[in-house]
């Protein structure tokens, strides 16, 4: 399904880069792995075939850090013909109360989350307009889609972010927004915008939200990985600007 394409992924020591690396690799291609977490990014290394692996240490929101990672993925591999976006960079004031929202912390996760993914798509989508074709891919949520159900969240200490939301939002638009700017040049822009993620969140929250579900609720990151790859593989190569939605018909 991917033989010989090689995918940049950002986030790559997270839940759903992670798994999306193993299945790029399972699906015969390559990857240029990109995380601030060096232990994270120690780890899965390891735990991939060295020949399909290259893992670089980076912000990939920061445009020189962004560039130096295409260019040793290029370096090592001759090409980039995906990147998957899924950095998820947070502030120390993360998941803080809409009433208690500090200005120094909003400003710093919309900068870094938000205005972060639009900088690695402006490095990366010229790297794919010099060499005549390309392929992003960013990572949403359902939280970009609609509201958050609130109720799901009673009895627990969790809050739904509006920042999240925002930012999420934010980046559905910009696919649109690229996916049109650069029409005529061999390159696709698409999102995905997978349900809530299991991250040990306490049991009450996950039968609440298990509710609105059909038949699992809370997914795993291995769930969006068919997504992630249908996108990447020529199965898709019509299907730009779209948002697909993953989430066991929460938004329904």
């Amino acid at each position: 399904m991917l033989k010989d394409k090689v995918v940049l992924i950002t986030g790559a020591a997270g839940r759903i880069g992670a798994s999306a690396a193993r299945g790029v690799i399972a699906h015969g291609g390559s990857v240029a792995l990109v995380d601030v977490n060096a232990e994270g990014l120690d780890a899965l290394q390891a735990d991939l075939p060295a020949e399909c692996v290259l893992s670089s240490l980076a912000d990939a929101g920061q445009p020189e850090e962004a560039d130096r990672c295409i260019a040793e993925a290029v370096a090592r591999f001759g090409r980039v013909d995906a990147a998957i976006h899924s950095a998820y960079p947070r502030s120390k004031g993360w998941g803080t109360a809409f009433e208690d929202l500090q200005p120094e912390f909003l400003s710093e996760d919309l900068s870094r989350h938000l205005g972060g993914a639009i900088l690695f798509s402006q490095r990366m989508l010229r790297h794919f307009k010099q060499q005549g074709h390309g392929n992003l891919i960013h990572v949403s949520s359902i939280q970009g889609v609609a509201a958050p159900k609130f109720e799901h969240y009673a009895g627990t200490k969790m809050v739904s972010p509006i920042e999240y939301s925002a930012i999420k939002a934010g980046l559905i638009a910009m696919t649109r927004y690229l996916a049109k700017y650069y029409k005529g040049n061999h390159i696709r822009v698409n999102c995905i915008s997978p349900g809530g993620i299991l991250d040990n969140q306490p049991k009450t929250f996950l039968d609440q939200y298990r509710a609105s579900c059909n038949d699992k609720g809370m997914l795993e990151s291995e769930d969006v990985v068919g997504t992630l790859l249908f996108l990447i593989s020529e199965h898709s190569r019509f299907i730009t600007g779209q948002n697909i939605i993953v989430d066991d018909g929460w938004s329904l």
